[in-house]
């Protein structure tokens, strides 16, 4: 790979016009495709074939199509007296006469119908449950905004407007914030800091600008040929920001170096792409194979959103390894500073004192700073073990969802803000409802069942039943299982459990229940590449070690944050609860890709200074010495690019992004500059142990050590050229 590499980058040298030209090519014809192909993103999560989506399809069918349409809840509460008093009847009568006529909405019900009231029973609010014809999705701002200006207009002193459900959320993803640009900013400042100037920094930059605008481009064209989540951009986004700019960094930082040793621009970068190259395409290869191996969980959205994070950084590596020489090549000597451009080999790299003390000192007080690196984050990961997970979105603090929520469940009760839907489908549905309704009546925690509601067709029967609990008590879960159970099917009839609850419940379920197998393998894929890497059984197992530390810190912070509501402010949360059901699984999936990176950047350093005969613990200081400046220069990038999706924007998308920024901090400041160097001074000669039966496993050669022993002929060729030249 490293030879292929090193041609490549040689390539890009060459014909360096011709690679920046396709590249525009390739972002202008993606432009034009998601301008004109682009579709609709949705913010809703089922996975086909689970009870409470067969049901959702089989009511569909059964009671056309707005049965199933996007529903919003205008509550309605009188604060100086009752609801259902004169005066505040006649305004309650005018908000439904509005509602009914606004655009979309196919029905919007009477509180006050006697056939099926929706007062409370102190009657001092009531609401009016509107229907769109068509899925969340479908509807378009316009029609949003007009809910939203009636509900405004009908407030006064007198009656309490507010709306909530799905039909008042926007589908779409935030993008572009305040925050996002501030991490763009600060990830600037840090390579300007790390180069000592604009020109590479901005270059930099510039590259993962352009592997992201391509891979979110394309992803946004995708869309309008399948149903892909509104959070499905952003998340490519931000990692692809994040892996372009560090897999830049690495290759550039290696041109700097292999200039200063004397080497004609055109060689130094292929070199560069020959040897950093080559840890940056293992380094990608196995964050796409954990964004890929979502699809373990079997549950199509979440497999998409992995495949297109994987595509976005499978462009990054694409734009570092064709379109970073290609710059280089064209900023050549410039890419140092002034002083070391007529001779480069005059002004070496200057031994960094800081990190040659942090690594004695680690190394020396190695048992120390283990205990302690490894206690501090067994404390932080102490709320992961009471993470809570949901699909139901909060509303906002203090937004007219979050007080239609709290009127519903002061003067409802919890359960009225999540119905569930039993469905009754078959030929026998008519006559079985009713005893449906009677056994679900004897149930624990159910507060009110409504009459079964027949088709059409007479062919189904559609039971609404209110639970005592919410949606997220797990009192309701219990309520959800118990009607499966206990509920059987009847003579030609099936009986289903649905509504958005239902649904939320299932997927949850289904996300729980496959974070362990998702764990397992990632953790084993980590312990097989490391082992291919380093021919050592003990060195993977401290950097698998470390990676569940990762884990388990991450998302202990972010259960204290967003569960329990610890700084929440701090970080701008505006709403605290369980966490999003996906979250979990998608903070392993990229947190093993981007933790292998550092571990693989970092040990390898250490691995060839001790093939090149150095002590154990002088193998491991070098190797620190070397790597660790490049690595803390790409954790901090890193970190700034994800915590600027933490203050703004996506409420799907915060906790994910607080989740990976913390854990980047963690893992590259604690578990990498902490306890794999100690631990791996601790274990001393055996760290590199391989036993004699695993000896037929292939050297897997990241850091292109065989290219610094072999420069290919045409390399030399290329060399000669530059010289004469």
């Amino acid at each position: 790979m490293a030879t292929l590499l090193h041609r490549l980058g040689l390539g890009a040298v060459r014909h360096k016009a011709i690679v920046m030209v396709a590249w525009l090519v390739a972002l202008i014809a993606l432009g034009a495709g998601a301008a004109t192909l682009s579709g609709t993103m949705v913010n809703t999560f089922s996975i086909p074939g689970q009870e409470s989506t067969t049901a959702l399809d089989l009511m569909e069918k059964r009671f056309g199509g707005t049965s199933t349409g996007a529903t919003a809840q205008v509550v309605m509460e009188a604060p100086n007296g009752k609801i259902t008093d004169q005066a505040a009847a006649g305004q309650v009568a005018q908000v439904v006469a509005k509602l009914q006529k606004l655009p979309g909405v196919v029905a919007a019900s009477d509180p006050f119908d006697a056939q099926a009231p929706t007062v409370s029973q102190d009657q001092t609010a009531a609401y009016s449950t509107v229907t769109y014809g068509v899925t969340a999705e479908q509807i378009t701002a316009e029609e949003r905004d007009a809910l939203t200006a009636v509900v405004d207009q009908s407030r006064n002193q007198d009656l309490t407007v507010e709306a909530r459900g799905e039909a008042t959320q926007e589908s779409g993803a935030d993008i572009g914030g305040a925050g996002e640009i501030i991490g763009v900013v600060v990830a600037l400042v840090v390579l300007a800091v790390t180069y000592g100037g604009l020109v590479l920094a901005g270059m930099n930059l510039l590259t993962a600008l352009i592997g992201v605008a391509i891979g979110a481009l394309g992803i946004t064209t995708l869309s309008g040929f399948t149903e892909l989540q509104a959070t499905t951009p952003i998340l490519a986004i931000m990692l692809g920001l994040a892996v372009g700019i560090d897999y830049a960094l690495f290759i550039v930082t290696r041109f700097r170096q292999e200039l200063r040793r004397g080497l004609p621009v055109p060689e130094a970068v292929a070199l560069s792409v020959g040897t950093a190259g080559s840890a940056v395409v293992t380094a990608g290869l196995t964050v796409v194979i954990a964004l890929a191996g979502l699809s373990v969980a079997g549950i199509p959205f979440l497999t998409e959103m992995g495949l297109a994070a994987a595509a976005t950084i499978v462009v990054a590596v694409l734009v570092a390894i064709t379109l970073v020489p290609a710059f280089l090549g064209a900023i050549g000597k410039r890419a140092l500073p002034k002083a070391a451009r007529q001779d480069p080999t005059a002004f070496p790299v200057r031994d960094k004192g800081f990190y040659r003390g942090w690594a004695h000192l680690v190394t020396h007080q190695r048992v120390l700073s283990l205990v302690v690196a490894v206690a501090a984050l067994a404390v932080i990961a102490i709320p992961f073990f009471s993470m809570q997970t949901t699909l139901i979105q909060r509303a906002a603090e203090g937004s007219s969802a979050d007080r239609a929520d709290r009127i519903i469940s002061e003067r409802f009760g919890p359960g009225f803000a999540g119905p569930l839907l039993v469905l009754v489908d078959g030929s026998g549905a008519g006559q079985y409802a009713t005893s449906v309704r009677e056994k679900i009546s004897s149930l624990p925690d159910v507060a009110y069942v409504a009459e079964p509601q027949p088709s059409p067709a007479g062919d189904a029967a559609l039971i609404t039943i209110i639970p005592k609990s919410g949606p997220e008590d797990t009192a309701t879960i219990d309520l959800v299982h118990s009607i499966r159970d206990d509920v059987a099917d009847g003579p030609n009839a099936r009986v289903y459990v649905t509504g958005q609850t239902a649904v939320s419940i299932d997927v949850s379920q289904k996300l729980d229940d496959a974070l362990p197998v998702y764990l397992i393998l990632v953790v084993g894929l980590a312990f097989v590449l490391l082992v291919l890497v380093f021919r050592s059984l003990l060195v993977p197992v401290v950097g698998v070690l470390g990676f569940l530390l990762t884990i388990g810190a991450a998302l202990g912070a972010t259960t204290a944050v967003f569960q329990w509501g610890w700084l929440a402010s701090v970080v701008n949360a505006q709403t605290t609860g369980p966490l999003l059901s996906l979250a979990p699984i998608i903070i392993v999936g990229i947190l093993f890709g981007l933790a292998m990176d550092y571990q693989v950047f970092l040990v390898s350093r250490m691995h060839e200074a001790y093939a090149h005969g150095a002590s154990p613990r002088d193998a491991v200081v070098t190797g620190f010495r070397q790597a660790a400046p490049v690595v803390v220069a790409a954790a901090t990038i890193m970190f700034a690019v994800f915590a600027g999706f933490v203050p703004e924007g996506n409420d799907t998308i915060k906790p994910i992004a607080f989740a990976l920024a913390i854990g980047i901090l963690f893992d590259a400041l604690v578990i990498r500059m902490v306890a794999v160097p100690a631990a791996i001074a601790l274990l001393g000669r055996s760290a590199w142990w391989l036993p004699r039966w695993l000896g037929w496993l292939p050297a897997v050669d990241v850091e292109g050590a065989a290219l610094e022993r072999h420069v290919p002929d045409d390399a030399r060729d290329i060399e000669e050229h530059a010289h004469a030249a």
